[in-house]
């Protein structure tokens, strides 16, 4: 299932890229810029899956039942999710004192996800640590 990702990843990307070059201030150049940015879209979305997705255990049907139990916290994770609260917080200092007040709130509520992740991470250290 991997390879068909990153073969249809691929056909997708070179779809995009054929469109691109017909992009003009027409209507058939739109249809192409439409063309351009939805084959980018699922090709980059492919190619992720394909290229990160585990692979599969061979022999075992994968809605087989998994273990309980979770996996043991590292300090990994308290560092990585401390690292990106920090890095939150200096790009949206940094949007605050060059572009306002209005433009900090937009960059906060761009990187909510990425901060309620590091969180996440931490708080998850926090509660397996005797």
């Amino acid at each position: 299932m991997r390879k068909l990702a990153v073969i249809a990843g691929l056909a997708l990307v070179v779809i995009a890229f054929a469109a691109a070059t017909r992009v003009a201030d027409t209507r058939e150049g739109l249809v192409a810029e439409v063309v351009t940015l939805l084959a980018s879209l699922g090709g980059v979305g492919l190619l992720i899956y394909g290229l990160t997705a585990r692979p599969g255990m061979p022999g075992t049907n994968e809605t087989a039942a998994r273990p309980d139990q979770p996996r043991p916290r590292t300090r990994s994770d308290l560092v990585y999710g401390a690292a990106g609260v920090g890095i939150a917080a200096v790009l949206v200092t940094g949007l605050a004192l060059s572009g306002g007040l209005m433009l900090a709130v937009f960059g906060l509520a761009l990187l909510l996800p990425m901060i309620a992740g590091c969180v996440y991470l931490c708080v998850r250290y926090m509660r397996a640590s005797p």
